[in-house]
């Protein structure tokens, strides 16, 4: 081992530490240093998170609790669409959307974003221009990440001059798991250079690293390389976010946060469909985290289908009745 976690000796107050008291300067110094310090950290009781992520899943919330749910997840969404037949009429259908979720209740949160391919993302930033609701664009080869470096921040650097304000991006899946690790940390360095001040979410893909020792490893290679969300999933790939790998995610901020006093977000994407869905997860933040990683500048939905459920079961808090099928726009 090449470093020591001592969170009470390395943090001060919550402010990022200066340079010469970074716990992990040497860490990245070589693949085998890498190496050394991601199979050094402590083992996921696979077990034990799948209990833990399924008692936390039963838990029951009070009406008031839930409607204020309900806004905070809808506040969180990451409105989504990423399919090749997108069109930019689809694209401002959407974006008409993300700011005003229920045309009907002006009561009705924004969305946190509306994510979209980057050779969209100017006409997502137009139909958004003023809102306060920021565009992410998904680059690096999306979703299989199999291209050269080169290709990969062209497509970084394209999406930026679009627009973006963020620039969701997936890992190489294949250098990652076969330990070529200092390769992966160079390449997220490089695309959030290429960010320039857009931010930058990580893509795991879990539902390809097997195990959820590899999802913490993954998590913390993406935050030491300086991303500032890790993000679970493309959602083209099965299975997506889960709520273990959420879990183990959440508990990988948490403990860089405590080590180098830096937040990193987190993002599950892929398979969040409904409201419950989307409860557990706020209460999986609330139990693992705290109540610093309640917002949306801290944790987003990756999702298309969640925000019809959630605007469902919001008018049905209100009214007492589920509206018609036609009170949602069909994504």
């Amino acid at each position: 081992m090449t470093h020591v976690l001592d969170p009470d000796a390395l943090s001060r107050g919550g402010r990022p530490l200066p340079a010469p008291l970074d716990p992990f300067a040497d860490v990245t110094r070589s693949d085998a240093a890498v190496r050394a310090f991601l199979h050094g950290l402590p083992g996921v009781d696979q077990v034990g998170a799948e209990a833990r992520a399924t008692v936390l899943g039963t838990r029951s919330i009070k009406t008031t609790a839930k409607a204020w749910a309900i806004d905070t997840a809808i506040s969180m969404v990451d409105l989504t669409t990423l399919e090749g037949s997108d069109t930019p009429g689809r694209v401002r259908s959407l974006a008409a959307k993300a700011r005003r979720p229920d045309p009907d209740d002006l009561t009705c949160p924004p969305v946190a974003a509306v994510c979209v391919y980057g050779d969209l993302a100017g006409i997502a930033k137009e139909a958004l221009s003023g809102t306060g609701i920021n565009v992410a664009a998904v680059a690096t080869a999306f979703p299989s990440g199999r291209a050269s470096r080169a290709v990969k921040l062209a497509d970084v650097g394209d999406a930026v001059a679009n627009g973006a304000d963020e620039i969701d991006m997936v890992i190489d899946r294949g250098a990652f798991l076969s330990g070529r690790y200092l390769d992966v940390f160079e390449e997220i360095v490089a695309v959030k250079e290429a960010c320039g001040e857009a931010h930058l979410k990580v893509i795991l893909e879990t539902g390809e690293l097997v195990t959820l020792d590899n999802v913490r490893r993954a998590s913390w290679l993406a935050m030491l390389a300086g991303g500032d969300f890790i993000k679970t999933s493309t959602g083209k790939v099965a299975p997506a976010a889960t709520l273990p790998v959420c879990l183990v995610m959440l508990e990988a901020v948490r403990d860089f946060r405590a080590a180098t006093g830096r937040q990193v977000g987190v993002k599950p994407a892929g398979g969040i469909r409904t409201t419950k869905d989307a409860v557990k997860h706020l209460v999986l933040i609330n139990e693992t985290v705290g109540a610093d990683w309640l917002s949306p500048r801290w944790f987003r939905f990756g999702a298309s289908g969640l925000l019809n459920d959630l605007l469902l079961q919001r008018q049905k808090l209100r009214t007492g009745h589920y509206s018609g099928p036609d009170h949602v726009s069909v994504d």
